[in-house]
């Protein structure tokens, strides 16, 4: 077991250790002003690298920039962005200008940019350099003004980088960052605008199965605490390098991945593609001396897939572990990771309404790793197993995961419905999972109370699934759920009752796939053979459709 305690640290100077009191997201890039903060993989170009010094005169810059520009705080900024240099400098520039950061998926359909830019009140849309239409267009029918941005090469070496602002649709109101304004205040001496911790800094949807989804408002304090939490669970140092391709828009890699080795005086690198790709994973890793990276467990099993051809083992990348999570890791997959690429495994567990995480499995110097658990409550978090009343279980018995600490939300926006099925009398946070703790403390998750669908951990839901299938003219009735899948852990399928009259038969079948792929991202649609006519569909007692018995009508699984 020798080879699992990870690479060697190198050598640093004094750690920065866990956050100050009144931590915001701007205190994750202080410190040495020629330290590296991020660079990107690109071995043909040598790739863009900004000094901390750097990045925090783009991000101040940019702050002004939104500020004078009309920015007030509390103002919702929506960025729809991939994993670039522009993602962290917007995400950071409109927390220090004290509004609200609602990072997308890129991938969304026009329809669904809409729905999600009015539910959050987006007042202003920030684009990548060569845009995006369907989040402009969306922009554009809600009166939303919108600018794409582009980092421009420092004209020196170690001075600060440019930003390429360009309008793309001026909105009926709202903020102008192309204004003479505007412009005059990015490139002024004055100092950048200062957030205060209990200012609203990041607002995300997550899924519901029983309404739309429903919105997560993450304070600085909030993410101040999750950093400090993972900084501490992972023994995390100016050293460290983090090789970053989990999507930004999700807390997972915006806080494991990004902001928590940042705040430890770390390193980030992104792929120059913007996103997860297998064929330049361990060129990128060992060119850039990554020491750990984080990832749901599809990613690995592509890795591993991969390893025999890509893994460099005679001369590996410094790891010191390697981090799973936002969806469950087969020990089979977790014995396969260790053996293979040679250093601990750690499993951990998450949800957005936690700012990310609140159980890992820790590092070989502190305890166990148990296969199969997602470990043990860190930092200021803590766990609780309690029953359908909100009383305190014993050791061992199965319950709902609960769970308190600083960086958990304080509640969902304008649903206070929601809020009262999520919060018990005494603040414990229902997380809608169930599970056991063990003797020493180790978390083993048992099954989803919730019925979201968890496709490689991007979590979807049902009902918006089941709205979209209703949609088509030849559907009278319809269900969604999750399938089994090797790869992803689940994938969408669904079943439908037609409407009298209608004959079934692939062509309809594939019909009303393409009439969800129009409305759906295709992470949503149902996949070939998992869209299943039928004459009815399992109801309980009451006539509700029982969704927790499709994947055994269905499939013949549990």
């Amino acid at each position: 077991m020798a080879k699992l305690l990870g690479r060697k640290r190198r050598t640093h100077s004094a750690r920065m250790g866990l956050l100050p009191a009144g931590a915001t997201l701007i205190s994750a890039i202080e410190g040495r002003d020629d330290a590296l903060a991020v660079a990107v993989a690109d071995g043909k170009k040598g790739g863009v690298r900004l000094s901390r010094a750097q990045l925090r005169a783009a991000v101040g810059s940019l702050a002004k920039r939104l500020v004078a520009a009309g920015v007030k705080p509390g103002d919702v900024v929506s960025m729809v962005q991939t994993n670039t240099v522009e993602f962290l400098v917007s995400f950071l520039a409109v927390g220090q200008a004290r509004g609200v950061a609602a990072p997308f998926n890129s991938a969304y359909k026009q329809d669904e940019f809409s729905w999600y830019m009015e539910d959050a009140t987006t007042k202003l849309l920030l684009l990548p350099p060569e845009g995006n239409d369907r989040a402009a267009a969306a922009a554009e029918g809600l009166a939303i003004p919108a600018a794409t941005l582009e980092l421009v090469a420092p004209a020196a070496p170690g001075a600060a980088p440019g930003l390429r602002v360009v309008e793309v649709a001026a909105g009926k109101a709202g903020p102008r960052v192309t204004s003479a304004a505007a412009e005059a205040a990015a490139e002024s001496d004055a100092a950048p605008p200062a957030p205060e911790p209990s200012d609203v800094a990041l607002f995300l949807h997550t899924s519901g199965t029983t309404s739309k989804p429903k919105g997560v408002p993450l304070s600085h304090a909030n993410l101040a605490a999750s950093m400090a939490n993972i900084v501490a669970t992972y023994d995390l140092g100016p050293s460290d390098v983090s090789y970053m391709v989990m999507p930004l828009f999700h807390v997972h890699g915006l806080l494991a991945g990004t902001l928590a080795p940042l705040a430890a005086g770390g390193a980030i690198v992104l792929p120059v593609a913007g996103r997860f790709s297998a064929s330049v994973f361990w060129e990128d890793c060992a060119r850039h001396g990554a020491t750990f990276y984080t990832a749901v467990p599809t990613m690995h099993q592509v890795l591993l897939e991969r390893a025999p051809k890509d893994f460099p083992k005679d001369s590996p990348p410094p790891l010191r572990f390697i981090r799973s999570c936002s969806s469950s890791l087969a020990p089979a997959t977790h014995a396969a990771l260790e053996e293979t690429f040679g250093v601990p495994v750690l499993e951990a567990y998450a949800m957005t309404e936690a700012a990310h995480q609140m159980t890992s499995n820790p590092l070989p110097a502190r305890g166990p790793r148990k296969a199969g658990s997602v470990g043990k409550a860190q930092g200021g978090v803590s766990v609780a197993i309690l029953d359908d009343a909100g009383a305190l279980l014993p050791q061992g018995e199965v319950g709902e995961v609960c769970i308190k600490g600083a960086n958990v939300t304080k509640g969902y926006i304008n649903n206070p419905k929601a809020n009262a099925e999520a919060f018990t009398a005494e603040g414990w946070f229902r997380t809608g999972d169930q599970g056991r703790l063990d003797e020493e403390g180790y978390l083993f998750l048992t099954g989803r109370l919730k019925e979201l669908i968890n496709r490689g951990g991007e979590k979807i839901s049902p009902l918006e699934v089941d709205g979209v299938l209703l949609s088509h003219p030849a559907v009278s009735e319809a269900v969604s759920f999750g399938a089994p899948d090797p790869k992803y852990g689940e994938v969408v399928a669904a079943a439908v009752v037609l409407r009298e009259g209608e004959e079934g038969g692939e062509e309809l079948v594939e019909a009303i796939r393409a009439h969800c792929a129009k409305q759906l991202s295709a992470f949503k649609v149902p996949g070939p053979g998992l869209l299943f006519v039928t004459d009815a569909l399992p109801k309980g007692a009451t006539g509700k459709v029982q969704r927790r018995h499709m994947p055994a009508a269905f499939l013949g699984t549990q």
